[in-house]
């Protein structure tokens, strides 16, 4: 998860889909990234990324209209929330905060 976002800092985004949402492709353990899962980040360069919703490639190609709606109120939500509020929703366990790729 940690390389996904060190990458996304590089510009290597497989699509922006507006709103600070972007999909990115990561690797599952014997597969690869062509084999590996999609997943849907609430990003903001430089600053906050959160994954937000994560699918097989081979389960589901895109997102629909309305997922992707929802998706971009989510990420203005967490985007939104500041340093107090993270810890907080981490301590509640709300939120997984991922520090390396272990």
């Amino acid at each position: 998860m940690i390389t996904a976002v060190a990458e996304m800092e590089q510009g290597l985004i497989d699509a922006e889909l507006g709103d600070h949402v972007v999909k990115k492709r990561i690797p599952l353990p014997g597969r690869g990234k062509r084999g590996g899962a999609r997943t849907i980040l609430a990003y903001r360069i430089e600053d906050k990324a959160f994954f937000i919703y994560g699918f097989a490639k081979n389960r589901q190609d895109n997102l629909n209209a309305t997922e992707l709606e929802s998706l971009q109120i989510l990420a203005a939500d967490v985007l939104g929330y500041d340093n107090a509020t993270l810890k907080k929703m981490v301590e509640q366990k709300k939120l997984i905060e991922v520090n390396n790729d272990e």
